[in-house]
């Protein structure tokens, strides 16, 4: 989920708000400045009722944004990289660059955010009391403490992607010792009450109970392609575990200058060379940018023989970077955004090793099952990446 607003940095977290969240907050205000309020609170002005549903729909952000930044503040204290928090239609979203290393991380990890969604129901509730004197506002802080409880109790429902899936897989992972597959289970719950969920709405819309039904089928379509997604990411991490980047990439890349013309380009190797993806690098050999067909084919063809390869080129500092020493699966999850699903892989001075494109990561896959033995013997997940000293004696042994 992408950040269309960016509001800054909380606990060292980049934290932003997808344009989808204007839904939710347009629902939240209309149904509570237009129906809850006035039915609950008569007499007030209209002006009244939209600045106390505006504010409560702030609060209400506030609160998920709260819930997000205990998951990001206890991953970091557990040393997993967070680099933002995104605000969205459906709630939050925290991006953990890697994985737990055991499964009391996994667990504090989880269990922190609904601790979190009760502790602002808690004080929702206790201003809610203080402020009895102001009807309208008590109602309002009641509304959240409401809200902030359903949070916390629905987050730890045991299926992921919910944090009580996550609970669910810690508990499994201590149980089995198998990462992979307590991940696996979690997975598959909760696509099992996604489904329960769409049903239930469906349910509701023939029964003529209300079209309540269809944020249900919302939330149940989501839960079932997150769980998904999930299971995915779990069995590709298992047959991916221990590779590096070196190993997969494509090294000596045909590269190109800056000042190269489209035409040129065309001309020189995209109509002779079955390549996808074009570096730029200056005459030491340093990355300055990222070309790729798709963006050759954006150029209009009156315009390819005047526009440069560094006007149209993903700049360097969009483009993921690994070094060939790290894992694989540690890159997967950045390799996004405008350089069409490639990374480039730098030496220490910034000069260009090699590319990792998909056809690489297929590849990857693909032979990931080929191995005479499995070099990552059961139990998995203790710790994601191998240790240097076992790493070289696996590679003696391959020898």
């Amino acid at each position: 989920m992408r950040s269309s607003f960016r509001l800054g940095r909380l606990g060292g977290v980049e934290v932003g708000v997808n344009i989808s969240v204007l839904v939710i907050v347009l629902i939240l205000v209309a149904g509570l400045a237009f129906g809850q309020f006035p039915l609950a609170f008569p007499g007030r002005s209209v002006v009244a009722y939209l600045l106390a549903g505006l504010a409560s729909a702030v609060l209400f952000l506030a609160s998920l944004l709260a819930h997000e930044l205990a998951h990001a503040l206890v991953a970091k204290r557990n040393g997993i990289e967070v680099p933002r928090i995104t605000l969205w239609l459906l709630g939050g979203v925290a991006e953990l660059r890697s994985e737990p290393r055991t499964p009391g991380a996994d667990l504090r990890i989880a269990i922190v955010g609904p601790l979190t969604s009760l502790a602002c129901g808690v004080v929702s509730g206790a201003l809610a009391l203080v402020t009895g004197g102001a009807p309208l506002v008590a109602g309002m802080f009641a509304y959240l403490a409401a809200v902030n409880v359903l949070l916390a109790v629905f987050n730890l429902i045991p299926a992921a992607p919910l944090d009580g899936g996550r609970v669910l897989r810690a508990a499994l992972w201590a149980r089995w010792g198998d990462r992979v597959r307590a991940a696996v289970a979690a997975a598959r719950a909760g696509r099992v009450f996604g489904y329960a969920l769409i049903a239930l709405g469906f349910l509701q819309v023939v029964t003529g109970l209300g079209f309540q039904g269809l944020w249900l089928v919302l939330i149940g379509l989501f839960l079932v392609n997150a769980a998904s997604a999930e299971e995915q990411q779990a069995q590709l991490g298992a047959a991916l575990h221990g590779v590096r980047v070196g190993d997969v990439m494509s090294g000596e890349p045909v590269t190109a200058a800056p000042d190269e013309t489209v035409a040129g380009l065309i001309d020189r190797l995209v109509m002779s060379r079955r390549l996808s993806t074009y570096p730029l690098v200056d005459a030491d050999g340093l990355f300055l940018g990222l070309v790729t067909l798709n963006r050759l084919r954006e150029v209009p063809p009156e315009q390819r023989a005047a526009t440069r390869l560094g006007d149209i080129a993903c700049p360097p500092e969009a483009v993921p970077k690994a070094v060939p020493d790290e894992p694989l699966t540690g890159l997967l999850p950045r390799m996004s955004g405008c350089a069409d699903g490639r990374a480039v892989v730098l030496g220490p001075s910034g000069r260009l090793l090699g590319l990792l494109t998909p056809s690489d990561i297929s590849r990857a896959i693909q032979t990931a099952g080929l191995h005479g033995h499995d070099p990552y013997p059961h139990p998995r997940g203790a710790d994601l990446t191998v240790p240097p000293q076992r790493e070289q004696e696996r590679r003696r042994s391959e020898v």
